[in-house]
């Protein structure tokens, strides 16, 4: 295991972050309830997380002004700092965004979540520092500190990557969820007497089955935004809600009714027969979906 690792694999278990983490995922949370505004941020109408996209702005602008300080020469100057005054202006926007991303996080990912944007933060004090240096005429002490925050934006991004591909953060939690193309038994008709849902395990996925006047209707029980047991939440207006973060899924067609959530929940296909409720999935997969484990040496 490298060092980048070992030492991300600490930071997932260093518990001392976990109080002052929890403090302001808090504050977050009570400043930015669940609705319209927490849904921008999140992406909820793009389809996919909003941060990443907003992130390359100041990236580009500060990588930019970056050249212009080793090959621009004294012309380039005044571009230079122009560039790195737009990155800390468009760095607001990305912080939101990454804030409101973050709250909707637990444990490990917290834990990482929070360097992650101490980094940042750090990073965009350091690139306004230098802007001022630049303005007052102290070139030298801005590329100096133009240098520092370019470091401490590479320790940020390389925490955000782990966060988006190691743990998975932001990643549709149903990717990798798949049932069989074939009708296969979920439980007896009689089960959902009484209920107006009820979680069961078909193969190894979660499925949630709704009781409706107009039959039973299955999709994903796992949330699509975090992962959460959809059948803990509630059911009302034809939509059921997660627990965790209260996004809503109309049953019908799984489309998103309220974020944070940016994906869809699947829905699968049900029948009543001889007495048992099967599902199957109707869909195309993808093919890191579908591809086999290999068993022997190919």
């Amino acid at each position: 295991m490298n060092l980048l690792e070992r030492s991300v694999r600490r930071l997932e278990h260093a518990r001392t972050v976990d109080r002052p983490a929890d403090a302001v995922v808090d504050a977050i949370n009570k400043w930015l309830p669940a609705g319209r505004v927490k849904d921008a941020l999140s992406g909820t109408d793009l389809g996919h997380p909003l941060h990443p996209l907003l992130v390359t702005v100041p990236i580009g602008a500060w990588v930019s002004a970056g050249f212009l300080d080793v090959l621009g020469g004294n012309s380039a100057r005044p571009a230079a700092a122009k560039l790195v005054g737009l990155g800390a202006l468009a760095a607001v926007p990305a912080t939101l965004t990454g804030a409101s991303d973050w709250a909707d996080t637990l444990g490990a990912e917290r834990r990482v979540g929070a360097v992650h944007a101490a980094s940042n933060y750090a990073a965009i004090a350091s690139y306004l520092a230098s802007w001022t240096a630049r303005r007052r005429g102290r070139h030298g002490v801005g590329v100096g500190l133009s240098v520092l925050g370019a470091g401490l934006l590479g320790v940020s991004g390389w925490l955000g990557g782990h966060l988006s591909y190691a743990a998975g953060v932001g990643v549709d939690a149903t990717a990798f969820s798949t049932l069989p193309s074939e009708w296969t038994d979920a439980a007896a008709e009689t089960a959902l007497t009484g209920r107006d849902m009820l979680a069961v395990l078909v193969g190894t996925v979660s499925v949630l089955l709704v009781n409706r006047s107009d039959g039973v209707v299955a999709l994903s029980n796992r949330c699509t935004h975090r992962g959460a047991p959809l059948g803990d939440g509630s059911l009302q207006e034809g939509c059921v809600e997660c627990p965790w973060h209260g996004s809503r899924f109309h049953v019908a067609d799984g489309r998103i009714d309220r974020g944070p959530a940016t994906r869809p929940q699947p829905v699968y296909e049900a029948r009543v027969r001889n007495g048992r409720i099967q599902v199957r999935q109707s869909d195309e997969q993808r093919t890191l979906r579908t591809n086999p484990v290999a068993s022997g040496n190919d």
